[in-house]
């Protein structure tokens, strides 16, 4: 479908990752879905009032061969349910989940469940009337309600589409689901930033409100702080790590010293860190200078202070190396930017590269990786991750984080925010805009 005939009319949702606005007529929203999924059923034709996120999940579910009358096979049961469950990483929080979701579920009449990455569902729990009826559909543990096999429904397709997402209504593929409103989001290993699973909150129309999917996504979250407290993330024992985000001094551990470099010797383990074949004299004075008249005698000199700190069995020559690789905050966050783990990227930026840095390499290595990670995070469109870059200092004046943010939380802070930015630095920006046309460059 193209963009012209899209009619998801989402202009008036603040956030279109929440199912119902606040103020809407659930029952009448209900019924507008009804006919929209029967049109799509019939037709293959997306109408309103669905969603992107929903028509997009609708459309895999299609391709998959999920039936609309389907019901969810159970891969897992008894002694090899619990095995499983015993030793699955998300077994570690749930007595954070019980304590955080469950006694809302049971208050509310609602379910607590939880899934592994596949979309098998490993806990259900809460109100004992509402897990009877939530059974005839088969959400029960055991049960497989990915989204290749359910069609669209929140625990399934927050794994699918690795972020918090609301599903109400006939917004659900499955006719019998239908009746049931849920919101989730995914779990992520702090170490690796690959999704464990997710966490869901599935009972009637009361869920469906904005409040229902942050709390989710709040004790996603949690649930993550938790793991990474179980397990912190550090490399091998004997595996030096060099932190450089933030600071304008890295500070490199090695053999349970902690040395605290200069800049310049900062530079230098940064750009050797990243470059196990080594550097030669020449690419390092290229790297590090911007003074063309800067001698080899120089940075030999720089070389000679930062082996006596380091201990010549580290630092090597001919060429300029590292003898034993190095681990680093920034190549953490390249890692998990490279396999789509932005939530897990953004927790490990902790501020730009050496920020002071003029060094010519660092400064190029410093831009790309903040460009990488804040295009990352535009595209995702999670409020919160947004929020945190644009309050971080090196976000206070991002406007095109701002615009995002405003885009998907138009709270009258933001828009402030954004109308100040906009007036503050329109006119350089439209200034700027002028040179790089001319120049056949983009901003």
């Amino acid at each position: 479908m193209s963009p012209a005939a899209s009619p998801l009319g989402e202009a008036d949702l603040t956030d279109p990752w929440v199912a119902l606005e606040p103020g809407a007529d659930p029952a009448e929203h209900a019924r507008m879905l009804r006919r929209a999924h029967e049109t799509f059923t019939e037709a293959g034709t997306v109408t309103r009032p669905v969603r992107s996120v929903v028509a997009e999940s609708w459309r895999r579910s299609a391709r998959a061969g999920v039936g609309v009358d389907g019901t969810a096979s159970v891969d897992l049961v008894d002694g090899e349910l619990g095995a499983y469950r015993a030793e699955h990483p998300l077994a570690r929080v749930m007595p954070l989940f019980r304590e955080l979701l469950g006694t809302f579920a049971a208050d509310g009449e609602h379910l607590l469940a939880v899934c592994d990455a596949y979309g098998r569902l490993l806990w259900v729990e809460g109100d004992p009337t509402t897990r009877q009826r939530a059974g005839r559909m088969n959400f029960v543990p055991g049960a497989r309600w990915a989204e290749s096999a359910m069609g669209t429904n929140a625990p399934g397709t927050a794994v699918a589409v690795d972020r918090p997402v609301q599903v109400f209504a006939a917004e659900h593929f499955i006719r019998r689901v239908q009746p049931w409103t849920c919101a989730a989001a995914p779990v992520h290993d702090p170490r690796t930033g690959r999704v464990l699973g997710a966490v869901d909150i599935t009972g009637g129309d009361r869920l469906a409100h904005p409040h229902s999917l942050g709390f989710v996504q709040a004790v996603a979250r949690a649930a993550e702080s938790q793991l990474a407290l179980l397990v912190p993330e550090r490399p091998a024992a004997d595996t030096p790590e060099l932190t450089a985000l933030g600071r304008d001094e890295a500070q490199l551990v090695v053999e349970g010293r902690r040395i605290r470099l200069s800049r310049r010797h900062s530079e230098i383990l940064v750009l050797l860190s990243r470059h196990p074949e080594g550097l030669t004299g020449d690419e390092l004075l290229c790297a590090l200078y911007e003074d063309e008249s800067v001698t080899p005698v120089t940075l030999r000199a720089e070389l000679a202070r930062l082996r006596r700190v380091l201990g010549p069995e580290l630092l090597g020559s001919r060429p300029y190396r590292l003898s034993v690789p190095v681990e680093s905050d920034v190549a953490a966050v390249e890692r998990r930017l490279e396999t789509g783990a932005v939530t897990a990227a953004a927790r490990a930026y902790t501020g730009p590269l050496l920020p002071g840095s003029q060094a010519p390499a660092v400064a190029r290595l410093r831009h790309r990786l903040a460009d990488g990670l804040r295009t990352a995070l535009i595209a995702r469109r999670d409020p919160d991750l947004l929020a945190d870059w644009a309050h971080a200092p090196w976000g206070e004046e991002d406007l095109e984080v701002w615009r995002a943010l405003a885009a998907v939380r138009p709270t009258p802070t933001v828009r402030s925010r954004l109308t100040a930015l906009e007036s503050e630095l329109g006119t350089s920006a439209d200034r700027s805009a002028v040179t790089n046309r001319r120049k056949g460059t983009h901003s």
